[in-house]
Protein backbone atom coordinates (compact mmCIF):
# COMPACT_ATOMS: atom_id res chain seq x y z
CA UNK A 1 0.00 0.00 0.00
CA UNK A 2 2.28 2.37 -1.34
CA UNK A 3 0.59 5.50 -0.79
CA UNK A 4 -0.41 4.95 2.59
CA UNK A 5 0.45 6.86 5.46
CA UNK A 6 -0.49 7.24 9.13
CA UNK A 7 -2.16 9.56 11.61
CA UNK A 8 -1.12 10.77 14.22
CA UNK A 9 -3.39 11.05 16.55
CA UNK A 10 -3.27 12.88 18.31
CA UNK A 11 -3.32 15.47 18.21
CA UNK A 12 -2.89 18.39 19.53
CA UNK A 13 -3.64 15.92 18.54
CA UNK A 14 -4.35 14.04 22.15
CA UNK A 15 -3.47 11.55 26.10
CA UNK A 16 -3.26 8.40 28.59
CA UNK A 17 -5.62 5.64 27.45
CA UNK A 18 -8.62 5.50 29.06
CA UNK A 19 -11.25 8.14 30.77
CA UNK A 20 -10.24 11.42 31.83
CA UNK A 21 -8.00 11.14 35.48
CA UNK A 22 -9.53 13.07 38.08
CA UNK A 23 -7.80 16.10 39.10
CA UNK A 24 -7.33 14.41 42.96
CA UNK A 25 -5.87 11.11 41.42
CA UNK A 26 -3.47 9.17 43.49
CA UNK A 27 0.20 11.76 42.64
CA UNK A 28 3.09 10.47 45.02
CA UNK A 29 6.01 12.67 44.45
CA UNK A 30 6.13 16.07 46.81
CA UNK A 31 6.16 18.09 42.87
CA UNK A 32 2.51 16.25 41.82
CA UNK A 33 1.49 16.54 45.42
CA UNK A 34 1.84 20.33 45.34
CA UNK A 35 0.29 19.70 41.46
CA UNK A 36 -3.04 17.94 42.75
CA UNK A 37 -3.24 20.33 45.59
CA UNK A 38 -3.04 23.45 42.50
CA UNK A 39 -6.01 21.60 40.95
CA UNK A 40 -8.23 21.26 43.69
CA UNK A 41 -8.53 24.69 43.69
CA UNK A 42 -8.65 25.46 39.90
CA UNK A 43 -11.90 26.39 37.54
CA UNK A 44 -11.95 23.65 35.55
CA UNK A 45 -13.27 24.29 31.62
CA UNK A 46 -14.62 21.86 29.87
CA UNK A 47 -13.53 20.93 26.16
CA UNK A 48 -16.22 21.28 23.19
CA UNK A 49 -15.75 18.19 21.16
CA UNK A 50 -18.13 19.99 18.08
CA UNK A 51 -15.35 23.10 18.42
CA UNK A 52 -12.31 21.34 18.74
CA UNK A 53 -10.20 19.68 15.91
CA UNK A 54 -7.41 17.78 16.14
CA UNK A 55 -5.60 18.13 12.35
CA UNK A 56 -2.30 15.91 11.54
CA UNK A 57 0.30 15.31 8.53
CA UNK A 58 2.44 13.71 7.69
CA UNK A 59 4.67 13.13 4.48
CA UNK A 60 6.90 10.40 2.48
CA UNK A 61 9.53 10.80 -0.04
CA UNK A 62 6.76 11.27 -2.66
CA UNK A 63 4.19 12.81 -0.78
CA UNK A 64 1.86 13.66 2.08
CA UNK A 65 -0.96 13.23 3.77
CA UNK A 66 -3.31 15.33 6.04
CA UNK A 67 -6.95 14.20 7.75
CA UNK A 68 -8.44 14.75 11.62
CA UNK A 69 -8.98 12.75 14.33
CA UNK A 70 -12.29 14.13 16.60
CA UNK A 71 -11.95 15.09 20.72
CA UNK A 72 -14.08 12.67 23.09
CA UNK A 73 -13.58 14.88 25.79
CA UNK A 74 -11.34 17.23 27.85
CA UNK A 75 -10.74 19.50 30.28
CA UNK A 76 -8.41 22.67 30.96
CA UNK A 77 -7.73 23.66 34.56
CA UNK A 78 -7.00 27.34 35.07
CA UNK A 79 -6.08 29.36 38.19
CA UNK A 80 -6.90 32.39 37.94
CA UNK A 81 -6.10 32.81 34.52
CA UNK A 82 -3.12 31.22 34.67
CA UNK A 83 -3.05 27.33 32.76
CA UNK A 84 -2.06 24.80 35.46
CA UNK A 85 -3.45 21.56 33.58
CA UNK A 86 -5.66 19.67 31.48
CA UNK A 87 -6.29 16.25 29.63
CA UNK A 88 -7.46 15.13 26.82
CA UNK A 89 -8.85 12.49 24.91
CA UNK A 90 -9.00 11.73 21.20
CA UNK A 91 -11.30 9.07 19.55
CA UNK A 92 -9.35 7.14 17.34
CA UNK A 93 -12.50 5.69 15.43
CA UNK A 94 -12.65 9.07 14.35
CA UNK A 95 -9.67 9.13 12.49
CA UNK A 96 -10.19 10.76 8.54
CA UNK A 97 -7.97 11.51 5.64
CA UNK A 98 -9.02 15.18 4.14
CA UNK A 99 -6.90 15.17 1.17
CA UNK A 100 -8.42 12.45 -0.85
CA UNK A 101 -12.16 13.52 -0.27
CA UNK A 102 -15.20 11.29 0.81
CA UNK A 103 -16.11 9.94 -2.61
CA UNK A 104 -12.23 8.71 -3.62
CA UNK A 105 -12.12 5.04 -3.65
CA UNK A 106 -8.59 5.13 -1.91
CA UNK A 107 -9.72 7.39 0.89
CA UNK A 108 -11.28 4.32 2.54
CA UNK A 109 -8.44 2.06 1.59
CA UNK A 110 -6.06 4.56 3.30
CA UNK A 111 -8.05 4.90 6.68
CA UNK A 112 -8.08 1.55 7.17
CA UNK A 113 -4.75 0.93 6.71
CA UNK A 114 -4.20 3.87 9.08
CA UNK A 115 -6.42 2.02 11.88
CA UNK A 116 -4.74 -1.43 11.30
CA UNK A 117 -2.27 -2.69 13.28
CA UNK A 118 0.50 -1.65 10.95
CA UNK A 119 -0.33 2.03 12.75
CA UNK A 120 -3.17 2.46 15.18
CA UNK A 121 -4.38 -0.79 15.87
CA UNK A 122 -7.83 1.40 16.70
CA UNK A 123 -9.85 -1.57 17.47
CA UNK A 124 -7.45 -2.47 20.10
CA UNK A 125 -6.94 0.86 21.30
CA UNK A 126 -9.74 3.26 21.08
CA UNK A 127 -8.43 5.92 22.21
CA UNK A 128 -5.80 7.87 22.84
CA UNK A 129 -4.81 10.89 25.75
CA UNK A 130 -2.48 13.84 26.36
CA UNK A 131 -2.19 14.74 30.17
CA UNK A 132 -0.64 18.28 30.77
CA UNK A 133 2.65 18.05 33.55
CA UNK A 134 3.13 21.56 33.44
CA UNK A 135 2.71 25.24 32.11
CA UNK A 136 4.97 28.01 31.95
CA UNK A 137 4.48 30.83 30.91
CA UNK A 138 6.82 31.99 28.04
CA UNK A 139 8.09 35.45 29.84
CA UNK A 140 7.39 39.08 27.18
CA UNK A 141 5.13 36.88 24.56
CA UNK A 142 3.61 39.17 22.55
CA UNK A 143 -0.46 39.11 21.62
CA UNK A 144 -1.30 35.99 18.93
CA UNK A 145 2.47 34.24 19.69
CA UNK A 146 2.53 31.19 22.02
CA UNK A 147 2.60 32.23 25.38
CA UNK A 148 2.87 28.74 27.10
CA UNK A 149 5.22 26.12 27.19
CA UNK A 150 3.40 22.74 27.67
CA UNK A 151 5.24 19.64 29.05
CA UNK A 152 2.91 16.56 28.85
CA UNK A 153 2.22 12.90 28.40
CA UNK A 154 1.19 11.54 25.08
CA UNK A 155 -0.29 8.58 25.36
CA UNK A 156 -1.13 5.96 22.19
CA UNK A 157 -1.56 2.31 21.52
CA UNK A 158 -0.79 1.52 25.39
CA UNK A 159 2.93 3.36 25.58
CA UNK A 160 3.62 7.35 27.30
CA UNK A 161 5.44 9.65 26.40
CA UNK A 162 6.96 13.35 27.12
CA UNK A 163 5.82 15.94 24.59
CA UNK A 164 6.98 19.70 25.19
CA UNK A 165 5.90 22.18 22.65
CA UNK A 166 4.60 25.97 23.21
CA UNK A 167 0.96 27.17 23.19
CA UNK A 168 -1.18 30.04 22.74
CA UNK A 169 -3.80 30.37 25.28
CA UNK A 170 -6.96 32.85 25.89
CA UNK A 171 -9.20 33.21 28.40
CA UNK A 172 -12.11 35.74 27.32
CA UNK A 173 -14.97 35.35 29.52
CA UNK A 174 -15.96 31.87 30.56
CA UNK A 175 -13.83 30.46 27.54
CA UNK A 176 -10.45 29.11 27.07
CA UNK A 177 -9.20 28.67 23.63
CA UNK A 178 -6.36 27.02 22.97
CA UNK A 179 -3.89 26.77 19.83
CA UNK A 180 -0.57 24.20 19.63
CA UNK A 181 1.19 22.34 17.05
CA UNK A 182 3.82 19.77 17.42
CA UNK A 183 5.77 16.63 15.94
CA UNK A 184 5.45 13.27 17.00
CA UNK A 185 7.81 10.27 16.10
CA UNK A 186 5.85 7.71 15.38
CA UNK A 187 9.01 5.29 16.06
CA UNK A 188 8.62 6.01 20.07
CA UNK A 189 4.90 4.28 19.55
CA UNK A 190 6.38 1.38 17.63
CA UNK A 191 4.79 2.15 14.63
CA UNK A 192 7.30 1.52 12.11
CA UNK A 193 5.47 0.23 8.86
CA UNK A 194 8.10 1.50 6.11
CA UNK A 195 10.25 3.19 8.38
CA UNK A 196 14.12 3.57 7.41
CA UNK A 197 14.80 2.00 10.28
CA UNK A 198 13.42 -1.63 9.05
CA UNK A 199 15.72 -0.92 5.86
CA UNK A 200 12.16 -0.17 4.32
CA UNK A 201 13.17 1.00 -0.04
CA UNK A 202 14.17 4.56 -0.01
CA UNK A 203 11.33 5.73 -2.50
CA UNK A 204 8.62 3.83 -0.19
CA UNK A 205 10.00 5.70 3.64
CA UNK A 206 7.17 7.18 5.60
CA UNK A 207 8.96 9.93 7.80
CA UNK A 208 9.21 9.63 11.20
CA UNK A 209 7.69 11.89 12.57
CA UNK A 210 3.99 13.17 11.76
CA UNK A 211 2.67 16.78 13.01
CA UNK A 212 -0.25 17.19 15.53
CA UNK A 213 -2.06 20.86 14.91
CA UNK A 214 -4.43 21.22 17.79
CA UNK A 215 -7.78 24.35 18.13
CA UNK A 216 -9.31 23.71 21.41
CA UNK A 217 -12.14 25.40 22.61
CA UNK A 218 -13.32 25.00 26.48
CA UNK A 219 -16.44 26.68 28.51
CA UNK A 220 -16.26 26.82 32.18
CA UNK A 221 -17.70 24.12 33.45
CA UNK A 222 -20.72 25.06 36.06
CA UNK A 223 -20.13 24.95 39.75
Amino acid sequence: MQNNLFFSAALATLFLTGDLLPATGVLKTPEKSNIRLSLAKATTYSVDPAQSTISWNAKKVTGEHNGIVKMAKGQLNLEGNKLIGGTFVADMSTLRDVDKGETNPFNEKLVNHLRSDDFFAVEKYPTSTFKIISAKPITGARPGEPNYTIVGDLTMKATTKTQTFPATINLSGDVVQATAKFAVNRLDYDIKYRAAIIGTAADKIIDDTFSLDLKIVATKAPL
